[in-house]
């Protein structure tokens, strides 16, 4: 009888840790409990390391030995899984390679209101040469105070944004800002996008556009979390924003609330998201988590991307410490491909 429940346990087990390694297998990447077990693969992975160790101490109860072992061997096999993927990734916070003039860099930060100071972002904009920065979670006002900080220091960037809702001083979480180097030219906030009909669902996400159709169209990503009251919302919000990049020149940044996992059946013709490609998991930092900030990187969930269509290659990464927000900023280095 023991003997027979030891067996089940393990075939039990072994389902459940499949599934946990690679839900996409299963189609469930998008699905509760599974999407948000799968978004902090590190601490799953120090989970099954634990059962590992208590699977080691039982191995001295003889009347539990046999168990004990086909536990430790998938606990072993599950652990060995998820770290050759986050290793394929990258668990490092990276670099970024000399920036040529063909080059973009793009910033991205969940700034969480303000959080993080104007002149903080400012700072890291001008130390990191970036061009291009979305800035879910962060007011216009704000923007245009970090803008007003880098003309001074000789770098002018547009301020874009988009807001839902019409109260004032709502809660900034109800806003999203992005900035643009005149280096890439005139862009525009397309109307779908400023006033909802074409947006994420909940919390703003920003679409702009060049005013002379030369030049990426960069969409500031902002989806809402995987709640159990919101899932069907979040995966909406998934789709939503794979529709963003279809073929030609695109730029997705921002907090979207997903992991590489919970994209898997998004992709098209090799890409992510559409036919955005996924800029930190080719460069080093892919499996570095980025939110709660409060929490080691290693576990933590990297729900902060950046993508970019095809004719871009993206050549270094680095993620920033927050700096008072609970999400660690990215920064991506994008170059002309071929």
């Amino acid at each position: 009888m023991f003997r027979l429940l030891g067996i089940l346990l393990t075939v039990l087990f072994a389902i459940a840790t499949a599934i946990v390694v690679w839900p996409q297998f299963f189609q469930l990447e998008q699905t509760f409990p599974f999407a948000q077990l799968v978004a902090v693969r590190g601490a799953v992975l120090a989970g099954l390391l634990a059962i590992a160790v208590l699977s080691l101490l039982l191995l001295f109860a003889r009347p539990l030995r046999g168990f004990a072992a086909s536990i430790l061997i998938v606990a072993l096999l599950g652990s060995a899984a998820i770290a050759g993927i986050g290793a394929l990734r990258g668990f490092g916070t990276g670099e970024l390679p000399a920036k040529s003039e063909a080059s973009v860099r793009v910033l991205t930060w969940n700034t969480a209101g303000e959080a993080v100071s104007a002149e903080t972002i400012a700072d890291a904009i001008l130390t990191q040469e970036v061009d291009v920065v979305t800035l879910p979670e962060t007011a216009e006002s704000v923007g245009e105070r970090i803008a007003v900080m880098l003309r001074e220091q000789g770098r002018p960037m547009w301020v874009h944004h988009v807001q839902f809702g019409e109260v004032p001083n709502g809660p900034q979480a109800w806003e999203t800002t992005i900035l643009v180097s005149p280096e890439l030219g005139d862009y525009s906030v397309i109307g779908s996008s400023a006033d909802g009909s074409s947006n994420t669902s909940s919390v703003p996400s920003a679409v702009v556009m060049p005013v002379n159709g030369t030049g990426p169209t960069i969409v500031a990503v902002h989806a809402v979390a995987p709640r159990v009251d919101a899932m069907e919302r979040w995966q909406s919000d998934l789709s939503w924003i794979a529709d963003q990049c279809p073929a030609g020149d695109f730029i997705l940044a921002g907090d979207f609330n997903a992991t590489i996992d919970h994209m898997a059946s998004l992709g098209v013709d090799g890409g992510d998201m559409g036919y955005c490609r996924d800029a930190a998991s080719r460069t080093g930092t892919g499996a570095t988590g980025t939110w709660p900030a409060s929490f080691p990187a290693l576990l933590g969930a990297p729900i902060d991307r950046i993508m970019a269509s095809q004719n871009w290659e993206p050549t270094g990464s680095l993620v920033l410490d927050a700096a008072g927000s609970d999400h660690r900023a990215l920064v991506v280095q994008l170059d002309p491909a071929g």
